[in-house]
């Protein structure tokens, strides 16, 4: 360990965890149950009052899942995160404490297809509204704002892929406006991107994805950076108002720079209930241990591949940021410059057609909606992550009708290319 901090492959493998004070064991141990033994009536009373921190059930926190959540923060350089059942959970909870019944939001256009379609359609049965922004164009954010705006939410690398996105930029008009700047880091990792870095105030995370990296589990995570001062904001009740469950504490007051991710905890957690398991927290807690390796492998092999199939007759383009001359590059040296990510999306000459007829011919990758497994895995957006968008709302997500993405594993590179050489000469 350094004299100033552990470095990102050292926290991977220790942040949150030690030796088993009961048993010795060195592996962080699954508390498989429900709830959890007060000492006493006092310890209790101060558990469900947040007067101490503590284990009351699993539903709202688990010392398995802790770890998680200790580690994940470390990794993005948060303040606290708070693990749950999945990425959806994890964006729903953040604009459960954000949002009040007609309040705007501004979302990227360029999204993964079901977060698109929660914002346009499931948020709506709680009065909460999307308003589009281009993530090529920062001032169409600033433009979308509105007395109403609580918040803005983007990726950091855009799925299905091959996109990079300005942080800063679209940082600084949330800063402006004083209200959160919200970053799915799922597709970059914080191996990868940092977005606290670049003036993030909450980070979302898909666990399932490359955290985890080994397609074994689903899980969430929002992790608090600390940055945005709740107190005295009226536009934010649930941190800066007394909340009627605890006595009229003001968390955002008690908590101080991790108030977010504790109102995420105490107040919508405890009452919308999507817990992660201990189980899967353990599953993710081993796939981090490797992510610095496995993110390195993946993008060395994307590059391989893209710099591959952009030579290729039977594709037209490919969308991949590592690539000379794609209009992402400069943009990946500046946020990303260890790789591009292993995700990216090209075009075939032949269309719609040609797209179902690659993912039935391809052999070595699997055909299915997950991203970031250690196998390389192949999609076609138009007729099934993105299917129940309009045409023009799956041109507007990179999802048009020739597109293809692809996750890229961590096999050989040279059998990832010949898989593909076989099915698009099939």
């Amino acid at each position: 360990m350094s004299a100033q901090h552990p470095g990102f492959s050292t926290l991977a493998i220790h942040a949150g965890a030690a030796p088993d004070a009961a048993t010795g064991a060195r592996a962080t141990p699954i508390y498989q149950t429900s709830s959890f033994v007060f000492d006493d009536v006092d310890h209790a009373a101060s558990l469900f009052g947040l007067q101490a921190f503590g284990n009351i059930y699993t539903r709202i926190g688990n010392p398995t899942n802790a770890v998680l959540e200790e580690r994940v923060a470390a990794l993005e350089g948060g303040t606290a995160a708070l693990a749950v059942a999945s990425g959806h959970a994890a964006e729903f909870l953040t604009f459960h404490c954000l949002l009040q019944p007609g309040d705007e939001f501004i979302a990227a256009k360029k999204l993964y297809g079901g977060s698109i379609n929660q914002f346009n359609n499931a948020y709506k049965n709680f009065g909460w509204n999307v308003v589009w922004a281009d993530s090529d164009d920062p001032a169409s954010f600033e433009a979308a704002l509105t007395e109403r705006t609580k918040a803005i939410f983007i990726e950091s690398i855009a799925n299905p892929g091959g996109v990079i996105v300005d942080i800063e930029a679209i940082s600084r008009i949330a800063r402006k406006a004083n209200i959160p700047l919200i970053v799915d880091n799922t597709m970059a990792s914080p191996y990868l991107i940092k977005p606290f870095e670049f003036g993030a105030d909450i980070v979302i995370h898909s666990a399932t994805k490359f955290l985890g990296g080994h397609g074994n589990s689903i899980g969430g995570l929002l992790v608090d950076g600390g940055s945005f001062n709740w107190v005295g904001d009226k536009r934010y009740p649930m941190l800066s108002a007394p909340r009627p469950e605890y006595n009229g504490m003001v968390l955002g007051e008690t908590f101080g720079n991790f108030a977010f991710a504790i109102a995420a905890r105490v107040l919508s957690l405890r009452d919308l209930g999507p817990a992660l398991s201990p189980f899967n927290a353990f599953l993710l807690l081993t796939g981090i241990e490797t992510l610095p390796l496995r993110m390195q492998r993946h993008c060395d092999n994307a590059l391989a591949v893209a710099t591959h199939l952009s030579k290729h007759a039977a594709v037209s383009w490919v969308n991949y940021p590592g690539l000379p001359g794609d209009r992402y590059h400069e943009l990946a040296k500046r946020y990303s410059p260890k790789g591009s990510g292993a995700v990216f999306t090209i075009g075939l000459k032949g269309g719609y057609a040609a797209g179902v007829k690659l993912v039935s011919n391809l052999k070595l990758f699997s055909h299915l909606a997950n991203i970031g497994d250690t196998r390389s895995l192949v999609i076609h957006p138009a007729s099934t992550t993105h299917k129940q968008l309009t045409d023009a709302q799956k041109s507007a997500a990179g999802a048009g009708p020739e597109v293809v993405r692809l996750s890229i594993g961590i096999e050989d590179a040279a059998d990832i290319i010949a898989d593909l050489d076989q099915a698009l000469g099939a």
